[in-house]
């Protein structure tokens, strides 16, 4: 269990090794040609697509997706269709096996986690508890 100033307090222990060429999580060509024509639209190609998890949500935790030209050392980076997906590796202990996708329906197109770790979502699918 973590301390009180933890944010997340029942992330694992360690955090995955995720230095030996596997990638824990998927990163779809779907979720990648959307994130290329934003970046195309931005204009700046220098920008990576950075998944993170907070604190909040109805559920506990909250996905959040954010452009960032930065990437730390320790950041894990998946690159497809031209793009670079980061996860900082705290977020990363609660997204490993999980799929980042991105849906198209007729009430609307967005983003989608498709994460085996979370134990509970919200209807929204953009909070969840672990």
């Amino acid at each position: 269990m973590g301390g009180m100033n933890n944010p997340f307090p029942m992330a694992p222990t360690q955090a995955p090794d995720y230095r030996s060429g596997v990638a824990p999580l998927v990163f779809t060509e779907a979720a990648a040609r959307k994130v290329h024509e934003l970046i195309e639209e931005e204009g700046n190609p220098g920008l990576k697509l950075r998944v993170y998890i907070s604190g909040g949500g109805c559920s506990g935790f909250q996905y959040g997706f954010t452009f960032d030209e930065d990437q730390a050392e320790d950041d894990l980076a998946i690159s497809r269709e031209g793009v670079t997906l980061v996860v900082d590796p705290l977020s990363l202990q609660y997204l490993t096996g999980a799929e980042i996708d991105y849906a198209e329906s007729f009430s609307g197109s967005q983003f989608v986690i498709r994460n085996p770790n979370a134990k509970t979502t919200c209807g929204c699918g953009s909070s969840f508890s672990a």
